[in-house]
């Protein structure tokens, strides 16, 4: 698909709103804006945020932090052409809400979660092109307590595969792994949030998979 004079939203979290990189234009959303300008590209990325409904605030963080990404979807502007949704991250690293089951329809659960955000934007951006991104590696997968991050990623696959939306595949296909450490040196320095470099691959990945469409 032509990118070049689209307009696309971006909805994620700290790495969308662009943690972790050395200045603004290096994050991966004003790196991807570059390539494809004339793209109109409007960042809806906050820190902390989660796909599912955080029920207990974490102490000493911003209260955007317990905002979800199904709440955020009737924020967002309603002419856009891509809609690319970045996260998941957080709801294994700091989030609380159980992980649910396929029949789950609302945010209460990432599974719910997953199945009412992809419904809702849908519903809202009919003829868009919509893709999801899975997140990345990081450095520690397992939390007590918490199912490990994969699990979450084969849920973000399989919801997507139900709405037959596309899914730009980071977990498995960015070559981006700090659990090796020339590696979370090279993309990811604190183990979680990619890095110029990593960022920059991110973009290309992105722009690359959108002209495929």
């Amino acid at each position: 698909m032509e990118i070049k004079g689209k307009k696309i939203n971006f909805l994620g979290d700290s790495i969308t709103e662009g943690y972790g990189v050395s200045s603004p234009e290096l994050m991966y959303v004003n790196v991807f804006a570059k390539k494809f300008e004339p793209a109109l590209v409007r960042n809806y990325g906050i820190s902390g945020t989660r796909f599912a409904h955080q029920f207990v605030h974490v102490p000493g963080k911003p209260e955007s932090f317990d905002l979800d990404f199904c709440g955020r979807v009737e924020g967002m502007d309603a002419d856009a052409d891509i809609v690319v949704v970045y996260g998941g991250t957080n709801d294994f690293g700091s989030g609380d809400a159980p992980l649910g089951t396929p029949n789950d329809r609302t945010p209460e659960t990432f599974a719910g979660a997953c199945h009412f955000l992809m419904r809702s934007l849908i519903e809202k951006y009919p003829t868009a092109t919509i893709v999801f991104m899975t997140p990345l590696h990081r450095q520690i997968e397992e939390r007590e307590s918490r199912p490990p991050l994969c699990e979450f990623v084969s849920i973000i696959r399989k919801t997507a595969e139900f709405y037959s939306i596309p899914v730009l595949d980071l977990y498995a296909n960015a070559g981006i792994c700090p659990q090796i450490p020339a590696q979370k040196a090279a993309y990811m320095k604190d183990g979680v949030h990619p890095g110029d470099a990593g960022a920059a691959k991110i973009a290309d990945m992105l722009g690359t998979f959108l002209k495929n469409i």
